[in-house]
């Protein structure tokens, strides 16, 4: 039996147009395909990465350069992500015409730690990359995460830093960009609904139980007293937000 695959491509519903507006803003004011032929993008198969995904396929070649994409999605018996098969990732890269690359990733469940996946999953990444000539890759951290990320460094570091459009990593020779930095989850949850992937969501065990979904629960509560709380937090993190990751 045939599966029907959620391909997601313009015409967009009004919230699509949106998010698809966001996106080209992110591209353009932080200059995130400056001097990129070849474009990576970090594919768990989570409403983030497909809905970037889905996003840069429809803006590429309309208003910019026509970048090819390959995806890289990191699989194995735990790892961060949705825990969907591959297959049906593969058939919709191909759909979309997009290169797909699948890495395994080591990690056991008496050794799963948030910290340690992370490190590995984006070195697999940034090597799968590597080998395919990319030294660019997209990655899904939208508005919620970056904020996120701000409260974390903040509570954990006292510095004032959330996540940075865009980041060489110098020791590795990639260049991180974030073309979802301006988009709100909640935005991102409404267009999976509308196109069918609203469904897949991170399968992780230890990360249903991390300190960032405590610091998620956190402005939840904040924004009862003040409604505005993300919006001005992201706002505060690009004006005023540490820009040291670049210097590193």
């Amino acid at each position: 039996m045939q599966i029907s695959l959620p391909i997601a491509r313009p015409p967009w519903s009004k919230g699509g147009r949106k998010l698809e507006s966001m996106c080209r803003k992110a591209l353009y004011e932080f200059k995130l395909l400056e001097g990129v032929d070849k474009l990576a993008i970090a594919l768990s198969g989570g409403k983030d990465s497909l809905t970037l995904l889905f996003l840069l396929k429809a803006i590429l070649g309309q208003g910019f350069k026509d970048i090819p994409i390959t995806a890289i999605h990191v699989g194995g018996e735990f790892s961060c992500g949705a825990g969907v098969h591959t297959d049906f990732l593969k058939g919709i890269c191909d759909a979309l015409e997009v290169d797909f690359v699948e890495c395994t990733s080591t990690q056991k469940r008496e050794t799963l730690a948030c910290y340690r996946c992370s490190r590995e999953r984006r070195k697999l990444i940034f090597d799968a990359a590597k080998e395919k000539g990319i030294t660019t890759v997209a990655f899904g951290h939208h508005r919620d995460d970056s904020i996120q990320t701000l409260l974390l460094n903040l509570l954990h570091k006292a510095e004032f830093a959330a996540n940075l459009p865009k980041v060489p990593m110098i020791d590795y020779g990639v260049t991180i960009i974030r073309p979802l930095i301006f988009i709100p989850e909640d935005g991102i949850k409404e267009f999976a609904k509308s196109y069918g992937f609203a469904r897949i969501l991170c399968q992780c065990p230890v990360g249903q139980h991390s300190m960032r979904k405590k610091v998620e629960s956190l402005i939840g509560e904040i924004e009862e007293f003040f409604p505005n709380t993300r919006a001005n937090l992201a706002q505060a993190s690009l004006t005023y937000g540490s820009k040291k990751a670049l210097d590193a």
